[in-house]
């Protein structure tokens, strides 16, 4: 495995969750990591816990170099700075992580199609897919000056099955393709592109919503197959740290999987098996 010493990387969506877990982790390998998402110091979006300075913060206290850059991916000028800003200070690009979900702002409600809301499309797919979409749209040609580079998109996948949620599991497969179609277009360029999906993850807003934290979350019964957010930064890690990265593009892949493959295990040791619907 290769050191991610002197490597630059993207983490969109990196106030918390998954995000913020994928960033740290790529600064403990050394990367130079940069995190965008729109919670600040201080101006936090809807009282959600975390913000992209929290996560930059935890970066240089691992080891690597975390740069926290606000931006709202629904805003095209302000993606496109952000590639400009990155192009600027470093001069290129080596890793993308596509995280940012614009979701959570409604939750993920249950219930037929007919009875949701059409704010759901405009949260999973402007706020999430197009996005992810834009942001490879103006980091790809920093990206392609590279010998190698990769792209992840973070999503939620098993196997094809339906995730009992019309609108996520909508966006979540786009997510799959999307990944899968660029693979294609970026072989010839030595640009690996792959979705990662995690399993049930206790991120902050998970916790929070169980009434549980970090240290007691063993008492809820419904988080015993749970994650922690770590366990799939450490997949996403293993990825970027993998000299034969593409052999793997193009396609979907789980946490619990990688963990098997690649050796490491969550932040309390154990290895959890890939998760199933």
């Amino acid at each position: 495995m290769k050191s991610l010493r002197g490597k630059v990387a993207l983490v969109t969506g990196g106030s918390r969750g998954a995000g913020r877990a994928i960033a740290i982790e790529l600064g403990k390998a050394g990367a130079t990591v940069y995190v965008t998402g729109r919670s600040t110091k201080g101006n936090a979006t809807q009282n959600f816990p975390g913000t992209i300075d929290d996560t930059a913060a935890q970066i240089d206290e691992a080891g690597g170099a975390g740069n926290a850059v606000r931006c709202d991916h629904t805003n095209d000028s302000e993606t496109e700075a952000v590639i400009r800003q990155i192009r600027d200070e470093q001069g290129k690009l080596d890793i993308l992580i596509n995280n940012v979900w614009g979701a959570h702002d409604i939750g993920v409600n249950p219930g037929a199609f007919w009875e949701q809301s059409l704010e759901n499309w405009d949260t999973m797919f402007t706020a999430g897919v197009r996005a992810q979409l834009a942001t490879n749209h103006f980091a790809i040609p920093l990206l392609r000056e590279n010998k190698e580079a990769l792209i992840v998109h973070t999503t939620f996948w098993d196997e094809g099955k339906y995730t009992g949620q019309f609108y996520y599991d909508l966006a979540k497969n786009a997510l799959v393709r999307m990944a899968y179609g660029l693979s294609k277009e970026l072989k010839e360029d030595g640009i690996a592109v792959i979705a990662v999906s995690p399993g049930f993850m206790r991120t902050e807003l998970v916790l929070e919503h169980m009434g549980v934290n970090e240290d007691n979350w063993q008492e809820s019964e419904d988080l015993k197959p749970s994650e922690t957010p770590y366990y799939v930064g450490r997949a996403i890690t293993a990825l970027a740290e993998d000299p034969e990265v593409m052999r793997k593009t193009g396609q979907v892949l789980k946490a619990g999987d990688m963990a098997k493959e690649y050796g490491f295990t969550d932040v309390d040791g154990r290895y959890i098996p890939p998760f199933t619907l």
